[in-house]
């Protein structure tokens, strides 16, 4: 028998069972979803091939990256075209498909409060690509079940209102650092400067994870973070592509650098943990406290090394990330409106005086300060939507959804719901928020329900204190050379950075 003659002997009686399960995969089952909803009255794109209308999401990306955007605040259209263009033509409730994959957005907030406040288990979060996995790790963010709820047992105690309390000090430092050298280089070009903030203030969060995960300065975890922002890129490439099962383990050039990366990280990671084990037993970092607690747990649900570091690797990541993007739209929003810029400044002196630092006791009191951060969140939230797949067929409202589909939260558009937040849903008014009686899922920039951010607190602080004492220093204006293009890449950040005109007071 030849060799041809071979292979058709082995492979000819399974073509029949390949060419079924592509039949079913492909055609058969995308079509019975797509046909159930349609009997519901649930409209969509239509579906394209083998990736469903991945490549069309692609192209609208792109297209809307290509251009800037006037200087307001209706970034839909700008970072997340793809739900812009499709909730337009068939409304709040429509289904897509990436690869094959339903997805069925939805924007109403009684059904997503349900989906995020559900304690059945009939939601569960979708996993990540393989390959954005090793920019998170598998840490909290990704967690499910049994594990998740350990782990955030253990991380809890390090994130607790007390604890952050007293990493005050440590944000303090990092903070009055950035401000003196903001000031030498004032005193240099003059009382005048330009400068480019989201840089700025990256360093800075940077600085803040640093001294409160380890209590190193920026500087020993600077390799991390340049490591992790090269890898985002690399990550936010891929969740834009349908991942094709084993991929991650060919030997691409982007796979190559990935997996580089990756190791590099834990490596990192882990030689930071090692400098800091002898100030474990009181130690009041980040590392220590988690240490500590998982000390406290029984030898069975104790973390292991690894999946400490998993921990501190989401840590480093999030924690900068969410932050220096949070600051980094406050400041441009309070220079954009003057006038909160002034009444803003007028709280800070009231409370912290002109000159000294904020405590732990007078950030309570910037109350106006911490409506202007949420207006921030609202506009600017560092997430545009939560995601999450159903475990078993449910009943959502009045719609009967089938096993596995994922469920595409807005959180972009709930925050500009005109029925929710008036008329001038899309223009900064920081006093909204002076009245808290809002619909539980009209305004969750940090999640909601069990898995809310539970690094909440942390960033709150953080940006209070920030914003504080850069009023307490400078007047503010945006810079003629400003470009307005906010986008979509892991977390909505400014495609050109943020220029801001400083004045010294």
């Amino acid at each position: 028998m030849n060799f041809s003659l071979l292979l058709l002997t082995i492979f000819l009686p399974t073509v029949p069972l390949f060419l079924f399960k592509f039949i079913h995969s492909f055609i058969w089952a995308p079509w019975r979803i797509q046909l159930h909803f349609q009997r519901q009255g649930v409209r969509g794109p239509p579906r394209r091939s083998i990736y469903g209308n991945s490549a069309e999401i692609r192209d609208l990306i792109a297209a809307a990256q290509s251009q800037p955007m006037d200087l307001n605040h209706q970034l839909l259209h700008r970072v997340v075209p793809h739900y812009h263009h499709w909730s337009r033509l068939y409304g709040k409730t429509f289904l897509y498909w990436f690869g094959t994959k339903p997805r069925l957005a939805i924007a109403e907030p009684d059904l997503i409060k349900e989906v995020l406040l559900n304690p059945s288990g009939s939601f569960k979060k979708v996993q990540f690509n393989p390959l954005s996995g090793q920019l998170f790790g598998h840490g909290l963010v990704g967690l499910e079940g049994e594990k998740w709820a350990r782990h955030r047992r253990i991380c809890n105690p390090a994130f607790h209102t007390e604890r952050v309390k007293g990493w005050v000090p440590e944000i303090v430092t990092s903070t009055a650092k950035m401000l003196e050298r903001w000031e030498s280089y004032g005193s240099t070009v003059g009382h005048k400067f330009e400068m480019e903030v989201h840089k700025e203030l990256h360093n800075l969060t940077a600085d803040v994870i640093s001294r409160t995960a380890f209590g190193s300065s920026y500087e020993e975890g600077k390799l991390i973070f340049q490591m992790q922002e090269e890898q985002m890129l690399l990550v936010s490439q891929a969740l834009r592509t349908v991942y094709i099962p084993g991929f991650r383990f060919m030997p691409t050039k982007k796979n190559r650098r990935r997996w580089a990366l990756a190791k590099e990280i834990r490596r990192s990671v882990r030689k930071l943990i090692q400098i800091n084990a002898e100030a474990v037993g009181d130690s009041r970092n980040l590392v220590g406290l988690m240490i500590a607690s998982n000390k406290n747990e029984e030898e069975g649900e104790r973390m292991g090394i690894e999946e400490i570091i998993d921990e501190c690797t989401t840590f480093y990541f999030a924690g900068k990330e969410t932050s220096a993007n949070l600051l980094t739209w406050a400041l441009l929003l309070l220079s954009m409106h003057h006038d909160w810029q002034i009444k803003a400044r007028d709280e800070v002196i009231r409370f912290c005086g002109r000159h000294d630092h904020p405590t732990a006791e007078n950030l309570n009191h910037l109350k106006l300060v911490g409506m202007i951060l949420d207006e921030t969140l609202r506009l600017y939230a560092p997430a545009v939507m939560l995601m999450r797949q159903t475990c078993k067929d449910v009943k959502l409202g009045t719609l009967h959804i089938p096993a596995d589909t994922q469920l595409y939260l807005p959180m972009i558009a709930v925050h500009r719901d005109v029925e929710l937040w008036g008329e001038d849903a899309e223009r900064f008014n920081p006093l909204r928020f002076s009245d808290p009686r809002k619909h539980l899922a009209a305004f969750f920039p940090f999640g909601l329900g069990p898995r809310v951010c539970v690094g909440q607190n942390l960033a709150m602080a953080e940006a209070k204190i920030a914003v504080a004492m850069i009023l307490q220093r400078f007047s503010f204006t945006v810079a003629t050379s400003y470009v307005h293009a906010p986008m979509q890449l892991l977390t909505v950040q400014p495609q050109y950075g943020v220029q801001i005109l400083f004045q010294m007071i």
